[in-house]
């Protein structure tokens, strides 16, 4: 919606951001969080190479599995 529609207005994504509701035991909250790092370089080619963090949680709100967040630079 912020972008009308309008993907091609995405110059870079910066960061991107994965938390993962897990147990203690899972140690590949990484490979969770490539499906959308792969997503975006899928889509955005050169444009979606970014920085990422990945971090498994103990809860997330409602009951969510993953969340991702991403920090973009569009054009105005």
């Amino acid at each position: 919606d912020a972008l009308d529609g309008d993907l091609d207005r995405i110059r870079q994504i910066a960061k991107v951001s994965g938390f993962v509701s897990c147990t203690p035991d899972i140690t590949e909250v990484a490979a969770v969080v490539n499906g959308a790092s792969e997503l975006f370089l899928d889509i955005f080619g050169d444009r979606g190479a970014h920085a990422r963090i990945a971090v498994g949680v103990a809860t997330m709100p409602i009951g969510v599995a993953v969340e991702i967040e991403a920090i973009m630079e569009i054009d105005i």
